[in-house]
């Protein structure tokens, strides 16, 4: 099932999360991270680093709200960590404010606990196992079963506290919704994704939900009424949240168990380094108290919002705890706490040395000196990213090294590449930055130059201007007189670094053909001119010469037309 989501538009190009995830149970496609749930053991690490908040815990809170609706019967299972957590006066109030919110009965997990602590005690007393984990943390269990299954029978088989508690709850209430209140994210799963504990938590919330719900309610804890427990007091099994709080618990009894040398561990790291030294025969004889989280319960990944230190939680909860035993339900006995664990191991795709060797090459390492292992891509070395790679976990081109050498590559390449002449300067125009055609239309080299201002070559007016007024200017036709050239100025000031840039492209050539052709279209029209006079002036010479010959014409045809008509008169 699905306990973390991500909101893809908060997640881009990152990878912290990868960087922090031990077991690497993330997936990166278009840049964007994706949780693989049949690998992931739910440490929540990375809801803990996201510096986006890109990922979301899926939240049981509107069922729990609508079985208060209904008019359930539900109790409210709360994690003993809430004493270092919750802000109050006395441990009693919170119980009044829970209340407050519609819940018919509010119990400590601490009770289910006090359950584990004897099932603990019998099987140290056994001393069957060779090395024995506690399985109180789920992300534990899963780290195990996942990631070490051949330790997977060193796993001592009991239910976690929640479990055995959501079980004498069902049994004492067997029409109730039971629902768990802590710090750990992983609960959800194990509460409702497991088959093997299913059916005995109807929902988990955590601290960070109930704050925001007795917000939301207008219902301040410090100004409720001091209200016990519904539960028998479960003395020093309170201390489960804290780091050796088990360990603690189990060895309240007086003649404690010889055969076991009882250590505990929190933190994933040191966890992993535990399980490593146990799979080399390192550890023998051990009962181990195991946490994913550093300090314990006490500072789960569903309550890192709150700002609760660890140490101060700590503290908190050791002043408040009394070292007795529980006094427990006379049902507890009855109840069933084992619990079977089996080997889960991930199975992933080994990619050929072939294969490994060719996406090194695609990302230019060709050689080990030339694998860098920087860990920017989340990964410990290069090898092991281009194997995530193969395995379809990774993008090639999350390698860091890479992508700046690729974009400076592309960068130099247009910048050399061009026939233009580009210039970068300061707010005082020193030159900062130029390109091999600079150099060669300026006849000066680069470490040279940067020791120069621009005005020592050129008219440095458009660039002040843009500088002072970060409008940029486009096209616009300077003539370069000490460099004989005419040239196409863009000139546009860069936010980011507070330069600007100047780009002259050379149009001396075209201009000197456009003027040529001017010449020419000039001297065309000027010979089209003379033509058109010169016709002008054969054609007045033609009218007149017809002019006179019409005349003399009109005058014999009259002559000739009148001795006709004229003749027999005579």
């Amino acid at each position: 099932m699905k306990v973390i989501d991500f909101l893809d538009a908060n997640c881009k190009n990152c990878y912290k999360c990868v960087r922090h995830c031990s077991v690497k149970a993330i997936k990166v496609r278009d840049g964007q991270a994706q949780i693989l749930n049949e690998q992931c053991i739910l440490c929540g690490h990375c809801l803990e680093v996201c510096p986006q908040n890109a990922k979301t815990f899926i939240s049981d809170l509107s069922r729990v709200k609508k079985y208060l609706a209904a008019k359930e019967k539900v109790i409210i299972s709360i994690a003993p960590s809430y004493l270092g957590i919750l802000e109050y006066d006395h441990p009693g109030q919170v119980v009044d404010a829970l209340h407050r919110l519609g819940f018919y009965q509010v119990r400590e997990t601490a009770e289910g606990a006090a359950m584990v602590t004897g099932a603990y005690q019998a099987l140290l007393q056994d001393g069957t196992l060779e090395n024995m984990i506690t399985t109180c943390c789920p992300s534990v269990n899963d780290l195990v079963e996942k990631y070490y299954p051949d330790l997977t029978p060193y796993l001592a088989p009991v239910v976690s506290p929640m479990i055995a508690h959501g079980k004498l709850i069902k049994q004492l209430y067997p029409d109730s919704k039971v629902v768990f209140l802590g710090p750990c994210i992983a609960k959800k799963e194990e509460a409702e994704g497991d088959s093997r504990t299913k059916g005995y938590i109807d929902a988990v919330i955590n601290f960070t939900e109930l704050e925001q719900w007795l917000l939301e309610e207008g219902i301040t804890i410090s100004l409720c009424d001091r209200v016990p427990m519904d539960n028998p007091n479960p003395g020093i099994n309170r201390l489960y949240p804290v780091s050796g709080g088990v360990v603690t618990s189990v060895m309240l009894d007086k003649s404690p168990d010889k055969t076991y040398h009882k250590i505990y561990v929190d933190g994933i790291e040191n966890v992993i380094d535990v399980l490593n030294g146990m799979r080399q025969g390192e550890i023998k004889h051990y009962f181990i108290e195991a946490n994913v989280c550093e300090g314990g319960c006490i500072k789960g990944p569903a309550i890192d919002k709150l700002g609760v230190s660890r140490f101060k939680a700590r503290v908190i909860i050791e002043d408040q705890v009394e070292h007795i035993p529980a006094c427990c339900e006379e049902s507890c006995s009855s109840i069933l706490l084992d619990k079977s664990f089996y080997p889960r191991p991930v199975t992933e795709h080994m990619p050929s040395e072939e294969e490994i060797q060719t996406i090194l090459h695609s990302t230019g390492k060709y050689t080990k000196e030339q694998e860098l292992n920087c860990g920017a891509c989340g990964y410990s070395s290069c090898r092991e990213k281009a194997i995530a790679v193969a395995q379809g976990k990774a993008e090639i081109d999350m390698c860091l090294p890479y992508a700046c050498e690729k974009a400076r590559s592309m960068a130099n390449i247009v910048m050399e590449a061009t026939p233009n002449m580009i210039l970068i300067v300061d707010g005082d125009m020193r030159i900062c930055e130029l390109n091999k055609k600079a150099e060669d239309v300026l006849q000066i080299k680069k470490p040279e130059a940067l020791e120069h201002y621009l005005f020592e070559y050129l008219d440095h007016s458009d660039a002040l201007s843009v500088y002072d007024s970060h409008q940029p200017i486009l096209h616009k036709k300077v003539a370069l007189e000490n460099l004989h050239m005419t040239a196409m100025l863009i000139c546009v000031y860069v936010k980011d670094s507070d330069y600007v840039l100047c780009i002259f492209q050379d149009i001396t050539d075209q201009e000197e053909k456009k003027l040529k052709h001017y010449n020419l279209k000039m001297e065309t029209v000027e010979m089209a001119q003379k033509v058109i006079d010169k016709q002008m002036m054969v054609a007045q010479e033609i009218a007149s010469l017809l002019g006179e010959t019409t005349a003399e014409t009109k005058v014999t045809l009259s002559k000739l037309r009148d001795s006709i008509l004229f003749e027999d008169e005579e």
